[in-house]
């Protein structure tokens, strides 16, 4: 194997996505110390263009398939009470 290829992967890893209503999630739990914190990006076309929202919790777990799973349910939940208005400036 190349040292590039060793250094910098062949493909880059798929990033998880489930889409829910329309909108993308996609789970990226945060590394922290030997934990995971709950972590998601939401996203929806608009228009024609990608809006995106970073959903970041306090909740920390001790695997990462935990806190991707934990990160679905929150990101699902948002999207059912918040719906687009997670997208608006502030």
């Amino acid at each position: 194997m190349s040292l590039l290829k060793r250094l910098f992967g062949s493909k880059p890893a798929e990033v998880p996505t489930q889409v829910y209503e329309g909108y993308r999630i996609v789970d990226v739990p945060m590394p922290e110390g030997a934990k995971f914190r709950m972590s998601a990006r939401i996203e929806l076309d608009v228009d024609g263009e990608t809006k995106v929202h970073h959903l970041i919790r306090a909740d920390t777990f001790d695997d990462r398939e935990a806190a991707a799973a934990a990160a679905l349910v929150k990101a699902k939940q948002v999207i059912d009470q918040q719906g687009k208005s997670i997208f608006r400036a502030w």
